[in-house]
């Protein structure tokens, strides 16, 4: 068996709490968000804490290791990068599809923006088992992969998200970062009972735990990372940590934050004596040796195929306003459909804050959920907020001239030194004409 790295308490770095992260005591380690940092230029505040001695996990959001492509090189080599600029012991990212679409499909490339749930199938199963060993030989560090939170189930399951888990440590000897608050959020949602979902899980293999809060809206329960964490996930982080003490648990927190710094030093703290409690007797975590690793079969193509089909279609209900495929709650995807909507407009919001900065937060958000409605994101946040200036210049649907000048100075320097070998000649020509005409 393989120990794996012991971490202890810590708190998801992110760069509107960095100051408070290094006054706070007691914080043994962090997780940041890979896909935000430039591994040839991180944040003064993550070196400043690595020469405390203070542990930093790149944590992904992008890979899409169950969606029905092969994981891209350029995005596993940024993780991998990111892992050994920080000198990590691991990396991190999500049992979820990101993205459907494209040439599998001949349907349009779809992005999501968000994190959505695969189906527990033996085909989903076996595409996603051969893309994390793809993931694993292109890694210099070990990866392990978090549960997410799901709105809605997926018609025709074959398996228990525990059983799911299982087969998938068993499989690949990948690592796990069991989120304690989306096992709450699937027992709201779904159903689904944390602890028999964790008497069905490999315990030994888990990397890390993570604890965030949420809020319940639309009769679900929203793993928002912008509230309290409740006392129901801190029962589940007990039950956890009474099975197998984890060598780290980590409070997420991305937005919303507490002007009190010791709001969040009193969470991390109750997430302490939690685990402190819970786990005096648990035996530590441990996981396979990758040399126990069982063969995984290469997945044949209609296998991808079918799983492809299937996720483009289930996100194209969701982004793009096309007929619900059936055997899904209507009502629940409705409510997915709704939340992608609003956290497309809040992550472009933080990509481009000059936009609600230009336009004044209520309008910004009142017009980009009128352009996101029947615009699919299909090039990632960055893209998407130029494609909703140039849509609202385009449009004539900024009256004012003042605005109007700023929001396509802002468009002009966002474009690049080189705009016309960025973006296509003729949106280009025709967002600049309109500018000079409007001006």
């Amino acid at each position: 068996m393989q120990h794996v790295a012991q971490l202890g308490t810590g708190i998801g770095w992110r760069p509107e709490i960095a100051d408070i992260i290094e006054a706070m005591p007691g914080i043994d380690w962090v997780e940041a968000v890979s896909e935000n940092l430039c591994p040839d230029h991180l944040p003064d505040s993550l070196l400043r804490l690595r020469e405390r001695g203070v542990t930093v996990v790149p944590h992904g959001v992008s890979l899409g290791l169950g969606g029905a492509e092969r994981p891209d090189e350029h995005r596993l080599a940024q993780l991998a990068a990111s892992a050994e600029a920080l000198g990590a012991p691991l990396v991190t990212e999500h049992i979820a599809f990101v993205r459907a679409g494209g040439g599998r499909t001949a349907s349009p490339l779809l992005e999501a923006g968000h994190l959505l749930p695969v189906p527990r199938t033996r085909d989903a199963l076996a595409v996603l088992c051969e893309n994390v060993r793809i993931a694993q030989d292109a890694l210099p560090v070990p990866l392990a992969l978090e549960n997410i939170a799901a709105l809605f189930s997926w018609p025709g399951e074959e398996m228990s998200e525990g059983q799911f888990l299982y087969e998938l440590v068993e499989r690949t000897g990948v690592r796990l970062l069991i989120d304690v608050a989306n096992l709450y959020t699937n027992y709201v949602n779904r159903g689904e009972d944390p602890a028999r979902a964790l008497d069905k899980l490999p315990v030994e293999a888990v990397a890390y735990v993570h604890v965030a809060g949420g809020f319940k809206r639309d009769g679900v329960w929203h793993d928002s990372h912008a509230h309290p964490v409740p006392r129901a996930v801190l029962r589940i982080l007990a039950d956890l940590a009474s099975r197998v003490k984890p060598p780290g648990v980590l409070l997420e927190r991305d937005e919303n934050f507490p002007y009190d710094e010791s709001v969040l030093e009193r969470e991390v703290t109750a997430i302490r004596e939690t685990v402190a409690a819970a786990s005096a007797a648990a035996p530590a975590a441990a996981v396979p040796a990758p040399a126990t690793r069982r063969p995984v079969a290469p997945v044949e193509e209609p296998v991808r195929e079918r799983l492809g089909l299937a996720q483009a279609a289930l996100l194209s209900s969701l982004v793009a306003g096309t007929p619900v495929p059936p055997g899904f709650d209507r009502a629940r995807l409705a409510v997915q459909s709704r939340a992608l909507l609003t956290k497309r407009a809040d992550v472009v919001a933080k990509v481009a804050p000059e936009l609600p900065g230009i336009l004044g937060r209520h309008t910004y958000r009142t017009a980009f959920l009128a352009y996101a409605q029947d615009r699919p994101m299909t090039d990632g946040y960055r893209h998407d907020a130029l494609d909703f200036a140039e849509d609202l210049l385009v449009g004539g649907h900024v009256e004012d001239p003042f605005t109007r000048k700023r929001l396509t100075d802002w468009w002009l320097d966002r474009s690049g030194p080189k705009p016309l070998a960025r973006r296509p000649l003729r949106r280009y020509l025709r967002a600049a004409r309109f500018a000079m005409r409007r001006g």
